[in-house]
């Protein structure tokens, strides 16, 4: 699965031009490597995500293309 699509179906963040806009920036990393809007994700991929000051650690739990609300943090855990 693409990395912005991820960040949008786990509801990290909101929209997915967002989230395509924050790996052209920079500010998305998968594994240590900065990632493309197009990067693949895996289930065990350590992505971490610059909000400002802030850094999202996470890791990949599942990759599931359409994802209820409820159960959209099933598919990663807080590290």
């Amino acid at each position: 699965m693409r990395i912005d699509k991820f960040l949008k179906n786990a509801r990290i963040i909101k929209r997915r031009t967002v989230a395509k806009d924050a790996c052209m920036n920079e500010r998305i990393s998968i594994n240590g490597k900065v990632a493309k809007p197009g990067s693949e994700v895996e289930v065990g991929d350590i992505i971490e995500v610059r909000f400002g000051n802030n850094t999202l650690k996470i890791e990949v739990l599942s990759t599931i293309d359409s994802q209820r609300k409820e159960d959209a943090q099933d598919m990663y855990r807080g590290l």
